[in-house]
């Protein structure tokens, strides 16, 4: 009986290959043929019209305000020093303890002082004896004078002999003069005993204000020295229920910045908590006014690329002692207030159609800025915004600037009503993902 015939690969010893791998260069190349055709189909497929971002226009009130930083401080601080040299013995107050107008706060040894007093007793008093003793002698001068004068009468001039009255006369002036500049002596030494005297009262160191000690800078045992310059020994602070704020305005809105306007900061030391204060000064001159007043080349280079700003000095009330001086604040300052005015989102004032088209990703992109119309943004300025017609395109209208504190903008026009949407930005393709700030 014959055989059944066998396969070959059996017959052979190997293994029968799947179909997919004797087909996989056609495979291949199906799937590059269809991936270009894709491509090619997407690169000349027509754009999907954009879909832009509107904002209505609305009524409401709008708050301009300048912002600032500045630090707290005393409406008056007393830096007081030594204006004797000496050892210091006694400091009486420290940090925190409130003191009062003429209070002792601190004592310099006295005893230089007191030995320099005695020195200018016992002068005075040498100068007292020196004007009683030129006294006698003028009152001796004079008696001998008269009784000169008297022989003369009674002898008809015969005698005594001229030149001893003219003699007597000059001993008298002599006396006299002597006994005015004894007395000039005892007024400069009075003087001096006074002087002296006075430098022993500041040897006691006395507060100049009711107030409340900030800064203590001198301990006992510690030696002063006067000789140049006072030391700062104690720094007082003014009455801490009334403070102020002093803040730097840029010069971009100093002109906005008027005395009476009200306003409120908050510190770090306290967050969420807000202040109110008001301005009362604000100065003329900038933070390079010194700076310019030279007229050398080299100030002008150097304060060129510097900025500009101006100090302006807020009243703080500080009834509970909350704040402390050298706290830094951030002032917010109201320059101006409308009520029931046409806003409009800045982004609209930006937005350009012919630039903002969409591009691959999801998100929403925003026109580029318009640099020409940027520059001219402004109060009273003419500026074109954008509002979606009835066809589904951009449509201009034509607006006039006012206030804006800095999101929105207030704007006057003939077209532009309440309600009505106006384009800030156009919606990328693909779906929009929210921005970081959104997703915290």
């Amino acid at each position: 009986m014959a055989s059944e015939p066998q396969d070959l690969n059996a017959f052979l010893g190997t293994k029968r290959r799947p179909w997919w791998r004797r087909n996989l260069r056609w495979i291949i190349i199906a799937l590059v043929v269809v991936a270009l055709g894709l491509l090619v189909s997407r690169c000349f497929a027509p754009k999907p019209p954009p879909s832009y971002i509107t904002v209505p226009a609305e009524r409401g009130a709008l708050s301009v305000t300048v912002s600032a930083t500045g630090r707290l401080a005393p409406t008056r601080q007393v830096t007081v020093g030594s204006e004797i040299s000496g050892l210091v013995l006694k400091v009486l107050v420290d940090v925190n303890d409130r003191v009062t107008e003429g209070q002792p706060i601190a004592i310099i040894d006295p005893s230089r002082l007191d030995d320099a007093i005695t020195q200018s007793r016992a002068t005075l008093a040498a100068n007292q004896a020196a004007v009683a003793q030129a006294q006698a002698t003028l009152d001796e001068s004079t008696a001998q004078l008269r009784r000169m004068e008297e022989v003369s009468r009674l002898s008809g001039g015969k005698v005594p002999a001229r030149t001893e009255l003219d003699t007597a006369r000059a001993a008298v002036a002599r006396a006299r003069a002597n006994v005015r500049s004894a007395q000039a002596n005892i007024i400069s030494a009075q003087a001096s005993l006074s002087s002296n005297q006075t430098q022993r009262t500041r040897s006691i160191i006395r507060s100049p204000v009711n107030g409340v000690v900030l800064a203590r800078q001198v301990d006992a045992g510690q030696t002063v020295a006067a000789s140049f310059s006072t030391p700062t020994m104690f720094v007082i602070a003014r009455d801490l229920t009334q403070m102020k704020l002093e803040v730097a305005i840029d010069e971009a809105d100093v002109g906005a910045v008027k005395v009476g306007l009200p306003a409120s900061f908050t510190v770090d030391a306290f967050p969420g908590r807000t202040f109110p204060a008001q301005i009362t000064r604000v100065d003329l001159g900038s933070n390079l006014t010194a700076s310019t007043a030279s007229t050398s080349a080299a100030t002008s280079t150097t304060t060129a690329n510097q900025v500009v700003s101006y100090a302006a000095v807020l009243s703080v009330s500080n009834p509970d002692l909350t704040l402390r001086p050298g706290m830094t604040a951030t002032a917010t300052i109201g320059v101006e207030k409308l009520e029931n005015t046409l806003l409009i989102p800045n982004g609209a004032l930006r937005f350009t159609p012919d630039q903002g088209g969409a591009k691959a990703g999801g998100g929403i992109q925003f026109g580029p800025p318009r640099k020409d119309q940027e520059k001219a943004i402004g109060r009273g300025s003419k500026q074109t915004v954008y509002v979606v017609g009835k066809d589904g395109k951009p449509e201009k209208v034509e607006v006039v600037t006012g206030p804006s504190d800095g999101s929105r903008t207030a704007v006057t026009s003939a077209k532009l009503t309440p309600g009505m949407k106006v384009i800030v930005g156009v919606q990328a393709s693909g779906p929009a993902k929210p921005a970081k700030d959104d997703q915290n």
